[in-house]
């Protein structure tokens, strides 16, 4: 099969398109002809020599993906052969052809384009693990998050006003916050010239917000915590504003809040917070949203795996909104 290849660390234009060996269909595995695989920020830090991929999984970049199922290993109960889905990877999505533990295999939507679904697994099986398992975002609750109009960004948008929490986020032009608008964000802040934690209060009268999802890391810590309500929870899920920051443990008392930081590809396969976990979870209390089209994949572009430099050089320089996706055909 071809796969996106690294030649070394580096740029964009390590990628290449390149023949490598088919996936093996372990016990407990299916195999996925791939119709398409999604970007994720994680993918250009692997390409970078920065991300490995955890012991076991794929070297090949590619954290979520769509297809069809075209093997079937021993021990996988409900699912066939010929069946479309989607699927949550450690890696593998940027090719002809991936492996996938079953557990982590969701049914394409009914009303979703198979193609379109490779935007769904990754984004929403975040959002849901850490925005409503793990920090616990109730109705009537005021949600904040950082770039809005990325793929994170818009399925979280999309989700937290589902349940029925005010929705504040920011993004860096008003184009993509009027989108952030249009998919359910109340509240919009513009990063390049307007302080969010001050219009977090103004537009909170000074209480701050419940919960804060955050992809900046050490750059927005300390204001983060700043914009957090008494009782508020800030979950932090990347690290594009860097690493290391000092934390206020006075203000962290003082507002009996909470700070916890996650990743999702890094998490077992099964067992207790595993993937299968959270892949059922988003299966039984997203998916019928998705199918009735109130919760939506928003794609920015298509481009064949032969031009995955280009996706990345896009992804990098924030030109989207909603996710790239890659295709395996020219």
């Amino acid at each position: 099969m071809r796969a996106v290849t690294i030649s070394e660390p580096g740029g964009p234009e390590v990628l290449g398109w390149s023949e490598v060996p088919d996936p093996v269909c372990g016990p407990g595995e299916v195999i996925v002809d791939v119709a398409a695989a999604a970007v994720n920020r994680a993918d250009l830090l692997q390409r970078q020599g920065f991300y490995p991929p955890p012991k076991g999984a794929s070297e090949i970049l590619g954290l979520e993906c769509s297809g069809v199922v075209s093997e079937v290993g021993e021990g996988v109960p409900g699912w066939s052969v010929g069946d479309e889905v989607c699927a949550l990877l450690s890696g593998g999505g940027y090719a002809e052809r991936v492996a996938v533990p079953a557990g982590q295999l969701l049914p394409k939507p009914a009303g979703v384009e198979l193609a379109t679904a490779a935007a769904l697994p990754e984004v929403v099986c975040t959002v849901w693990s850490n925005v409503f398992m793990l920090a616990g975002l109730r109705r009537d609750e005021s949600f904040l998050v950082h770039g809005g109009s990325s793929g994170i960004g818009t399925m979280a948008i999309q989700l937290a006003a589902r349940a029925g929490a005010r929705v504040f986020t920011t993004a860096g032009s008003q184009a993509k916050l009027d989108v952030c608008r249009e998919l359910g964000a109340e509240v919009t802040v513009n990063y390049r010239d307007e302080d969010f934690v001050e219009r977090v209060r103004e537009a909170t009268d000074g209480r701050g917000v419940d919960v804060v999802l955050d992809i900046m890391g050490a750059k927005y810590l300390s204001r983060n915590v700043d914009a957090l309500a008494v009782g508020g929870r800030l979950v932090v899920i990347g690290m594009q504003g860097g690493s290391k920051a000092e934390l206020n443990l006075g203000a962290l008392l003082t507002k009996r809040a909470a700070v916890h930081a996650t990743a999702l590809r890094s998490r077992p396969a099964t067992g207790r917070g595993g993937k299968a976990e959270i892949v059922a979870a988003v299966r039984h209390d997203v998916w019928p949203d998705v199918e009735r089209g109130t919760v939506r994949p928003i794609v920015d572009r298509r481009l064949p795996m032969s031009r995955a430099a280009e996706a990345h050089r896009v992804v990098e320089a924030s030109e989207h909104v909603g996710k790239v996706l890659l295709l395996p055909a020219d």
